[in-house]
This record gives structure tokens, sequence and C-alpha cells, in this order.
């Protein structure tokens, strides 16, 4: 028997028979057997909601209950391991974190929003929280520029004593020595695809079936960001990232005549990478690039990445910038200087040979010419 508690009119919960009441109702009208146990089903299942609702304040009690957990990509492991590298004293350097749009333009078909989520510079400031970065706010304004317009007024006390206002002092507010800003600028939907289907089936009239199926489809996101420096507006430093999303779909059926009645049956199983989680991720990768030589920090000291490691190999972290003591001379001075550019020595793998220079080497071992490593 199917029952569900439904809320009587003093507002108690009360159990009742659904299936057995749409039951005799149903038999009443003179219907089919079958007919009555579907529509019963029916019943039952809409029985479980009520217009009215119980004594608690609710109509139904909410599905789930996976609990709250932290938003982790790969790299959040690494960042949180730069955070022991980052002096937190007065002279360490702040970053703020502007706009960082989404600028692919994509849009659900049906008008209801953006494909892309549009909280990519909220996603970059806890990357930086992350890594343990003193920021400093330049992304939301609005509640600080009021309270000043208030002060400036000699409208906030603060509750004190003397019932004096809030003074404003020169030099109150902290600046920043870098700011990041840049933008999503790709989706690619269906880089590659495939699938295969197959069926079987008896060569009787009543005889049965089967079928199965199987799709596999990548599509991939692009970021580009820059590292500007507050006083100068100089850029010391960007990324071109991209990351590849996949899904796939599988199904299978079977039928069969039993007793002259068609029976089919049908199960199937869809998953696909969360794109706005693939943001995150691009963005967290970006953002220890731009850190380690910032910071410097010896990136072999975190290189422990979760699951799949790190294709974009080791982060230089004598990389050019402003307060890297340890640069390396630019070009041109060494060619004023008379000096040949040294060419650089082939990597390494574990095996012990070289590896492939390809930026998309990673994707593919035989053939790296095509697109995102021969997929196009």
């Amino acid at each position: 028997m199917i029952a569900c508690a439904a809320p009587t009119p003093n507002g108690n919960q009360e159990t009742t028979p659904v299936f057995t009441t749409a039951k005799s109702i149903l038999t009443n009208k003179g219907l089919p057997k079958r007919t009555l146990g579907a529509l019963s089903i029916a019943f039952a299942l809409t029985g479980c909601i009520s217009a009215n609702a119980g004594s608690d304040g609710t109509y139904t009690t909410p599905i789930g209950d996976a609990p709250v957990i932290d938003n982790e990509t790969p790299y959040s492991s690494a960042l949180r391991c730069i955070a022991s590298h980052v002096d937190n004293g007065a002279q360490t350097m702040r970053i703020a974190v502007g706009n960082i749009r989404d600028y692919t333009g994509k849009e659900e078909a049906d008008g209801t929003g953006r494909k892309i989520t549009q909280g990519a510079s909220l996603m970059a400031m806890s990357a930086l929280g992350k890594a343990g970065v003193p920021l400093v706010e330049r992304y939301d304004t609005s509640v600080t520029e009021l309270e000043l317009k208030y002060a400036n007024n000699k409208l906030i006390g603060d509750a004190q004593p003397s019932g004096d206002y809030r003074k404003i002092f020169a030099g109150e507010i902290r600046g920043s020595d870098y700011y990041l800003v840049g933008g999503i600028t790709e989706l690619n939907f269906n880089i590659r695809s495939g699938g295969v289907n197959a069926s079987v089936a008896s060569s009787s009239d009543m005889g049965w079936g089967a079928s199965a199926a199987g799709n596999i489809y990548v599509m991939n996101i692009g970021l580009d960001l820059r590292l500007v420096n507050s006083r100068t507006l100089e850029v010391v430093d960007f990324v071109s990232y991209q990351k590849q999303i996949v899904g796939h779909e599988v199904k299978a059926g079977v039928f069969d005549f039993l007793g002259g009645n068609l029976f089919d049956v049908g199960a199937g199983e869809s998953a696909q990478e969360p794109i706005q989680l693939a943001v995150r991720a691009v963005i967290e990768r970006a953002v220890l690039k731009m850190l380690v030589p910032l910071y410097h920090v010896n990136p072999s000291d975190c290189v422990h990445f979760a699951g799949n490691g790190d294709p974009m190999g080791e982060i230089d972290y004598r990389q050019t910038h402003p307060e890297s003591a340890d640069a390396p001379a630019p070009a041109d001075r060494r060619r004023q200087a008379g000096e040949a550019p040294a060419a650089p020595a082939p990597r390494q793998n574990s095996h012990g040979g070289d590896v492939d220079p390809s930026p998309y080497a990673y994707y593919s071992g035989v053939d790296n010419s095509g697109l995102r490593g021969n997929v196009n």
C-alpha cells in the first residue's frame, strides 16, 4: 500500500492510504484494471504534496542531503601551499581584482541567461585568498563610497561616548601594488564528438530486441588575464589558458512481447564536467602562475597537483617583473653588450627524452599540428 502524510484541517499530519482511496473511487467508474493501476500510482505520487501547509509551515520536505563542502579544483592545494611563502607584513605587495568579464557573448537559447558565469572576478578573489595574498577591494566600493559621503557630511557617529562624528584622515585607505583584469574569451562547443549505436532483434514476429548507444563530446573554455602595476600601469605578467571539458552519454534498452503485451525497458546515464567549475580551475591556474614569480616562490615546493597533475610544466619563479632581483637580463641588453642570446636547453621528460615543444603536446603523442592538439 502506498501512503503519504497529508495535513489535516487542524494542521496535524495524517497518513492517508492514497492507493486504496484512488482505487476504490476509480473502480466505481468501471475502468479497466490496468488503467486503474496506472491512475492509482499517479494519484499516489501527487498525493505526497498538499495545497495546505502543515504545522511546521511547509508543504513538503525537500529532497537531498548533500552537505556543504569546499569548492576545490586541482590547483587549490598548490595555492594554499603558496600561502605559506607569502609574508603578511605591512610591506607585502597588495593586489586588487578588477573586472574579469565574460567576452564569449554566448547565451542560452531560451533567453534565461549567459552560458558562462559572470562571477569570474569573485573566483579570482577566492583564488588569491586561498594563496594568502593581501587583498584590497576595488571591485565593489559602493558601500565605502557611501560611508565616505556620510562621514564627509558628519553624519556617522560610530556610537562614540563623546557623540563625536567619524573623521576622515588622509592616507586611511590602503593602495594596491598590482591589479588583476582580463576576461573569459573562448567557449567552443563540440570540438570533437563521437558515438556508437548497436541493436539486435530476433527474427520472429513476436520476438525480443535490444539496443545500446554511447556518445562522447569535447568542448573548451579560454581565459586571458593580465597583471598590471597600479602605479605605472605597466603590464608585468599575462596568461592565456584554455581547458577542455568532456561529456558522455550511455544508454541501453530491451523490449519483448510477453503474453501479447509489449514491454519496453530502457536505462541510461549522462555526465559532463561542470563548465563553471572549469572556469574556476583555469582562473586558479592562472593566479598560481602569476603569484609564483611575484612573491619569489620556488614552484618545486608546491608541485603536488591533484588528479592528472599539471601539463603546463614548471613555472619559472625568476620570470621578469619589477621586483625580481634575480630576473634575467632583457634581450636588448644582451644585444647591446654584443652577446648572442643563448639557445634554450631542450626540456627532458621522465624517460630522459626531449619534450615536444608544441604548446599542445600534452593532448596527443602522435600529431600536434591541429587545433587544440589535433582536435579540429
